[in-house]
């Protein structure tokens, strides 16, 4: 059983809850991220907060039975998330994760820590599907996209998507919630990435809107 945990610990079980409370940074806009530094600490009590919340949980900040158990039917037996699938991400032009900036078991973790921002992102979009239109690209499909020469895609920290019966605006400002530093509008859908987080070279918020 997963043990209690509260402010003031630490570990790679917090490090993990960090990862899939990413997506509740914050109340309202805010340049703002939870880091994933395995320390709990008031940013990941208050995301903590901010998921229970949301899920009709007890607001205490504490991750107990109940809110592991969320967490739990939110986690699929492969890795990935409730909502989201591996497919959905990998590069179109190759099929797999491999052929970017990293390494394929890295652009797969990084995968996975978008997939949780996104189930943030569809839960306070009112459960409304989200479709994925890019997500991994190889250098190869990037180039013959037109995406830029470090593009967020390359490294599997960004996607390109739409959400039902929300406008790119309003997904937009769903997003800056949720800690992405990277995003902007196309016509029909929306970037997001997370370049911030990470040591790719793109580490200034880029908010385009």
């Amino acid at each position: 059983m997963a043990r209690t945990l509260r402010r003031g610990d630490s570990g790679s079980d917090v490090r993990e809850l960090q990862i899939k409370v990413a997506g509740w940074a914050a109340d309202g806009v805010q340049q703002t991220f939870v880091g994933i530094d395995g320390s709990f600490g008031a940013q990941t009590e208050a995301a903590v907060k901010r998921f229970q919340s949301s899920y009709g949980l007890t607001v205490d900040g504490i991750v107990g039975p109940q809110t592991h158990a969320q967490l739990d039917w939110l986690t699929s037996s492969d890795g990935s998330t409730r909502h989201f699938s591996w497919s959905e991400f990998r590069c179109k032009g190759n099929g797999s994760f491999s052929g970017g900036k990293v390494g394929a078991a890295t652009v797969q973790e990084n995968v996975r820590r978008l997939m949780w921002k996104l189930e943030a992102l569809r839960r306070k979009a009112g459960n409304n599907p989200v479709t994925i239109t890019s997500g991994f690209r190889s250098t190869s499909h990037n180039a013959s996209v037109g995406g830029t020469s470090n593009s967020m895609h390359l490294y599997g920290i960004a996607a390109d998507l739409r959400v039902a019966n929300r406008t790119v605006v309003q997904v937009n400002n769903i997003a800056r919630t949720c800690g992405f530093s990277g995003m902007y509008n196309m016509s029909t859908a929306v970037h997001l990435d997370s370049r911030v987080e990470y040591s790719y070279g793109s580490q200034s918020w880029w908010w385009n809107y």
